[in-house]
C-alpha cells in the first residue's frame, strides 16, 4: 500500500488503523447490542426513521448553506423519490435542478 500512496508516515499510518478499529469496534458493538434490545413495535417505528433522519442531518445544512439552487433542487429530487420511488431519477432530478438554476444565474 505505501508504495501506491508513495511514503507514509508512521504516525498516519498508526492513526488510520486506530481509527479502522475504532470504526470496526462501533460497528461491532451496536451489531452486539441490538442482540439485547427486544425489538418492539417502538423500536421498530424508530430504527425504520433512523435512516431518514440521517439524510436530512447531512443534507439539509448543506442545502441551506449552498443556497436557492440546492435547496430547489433537493426539493426536485424528493418530489421524485415520492412519485417514482426510483434513485437514479431522483437523483437526475436534483441534479438537473441545480444546473439549470445555476446556468441561469440563481
Amino acid at each position: 500500500m505505501a508504495d501506491l500512496l508513495g511514503p507514509v508516515a508512521p504516525d498516519a499510518a498508526l492513526a488510520l488503523i486506530c481509527m479502522a478499529f475504532a470504526t470496526w469496534l462501533c460497528r461491532a458493538g451496536g451489531v452486539w447490542l441490538m442482540t439485547h434490545v427486544p425489538i418492539t413495535p417502538r423500536v421498530r417505528r424508530g430504527l425504520s426513521a433512523l435512516p431518514g433522519s440521517i439524510m436530512i442531518a447531512t443534507v439539509l445544512p448543506i442545502a441551506v448553506k449552498s443556497g436557492p439552487a440546492a435547496i430547489a433542487a433537493l426539493v426536485a429530487a424528493i418530489l421524485a423519490m415520492l412519485k417514482w420511488r426510483k434513485e437514479v431519477i431522483a437523483l437526475g432530478a436534483g441534479l438537473l435542478t441545480v444546473s439549470l438554476l445555476r446556468a441561469a444565474g440563481l
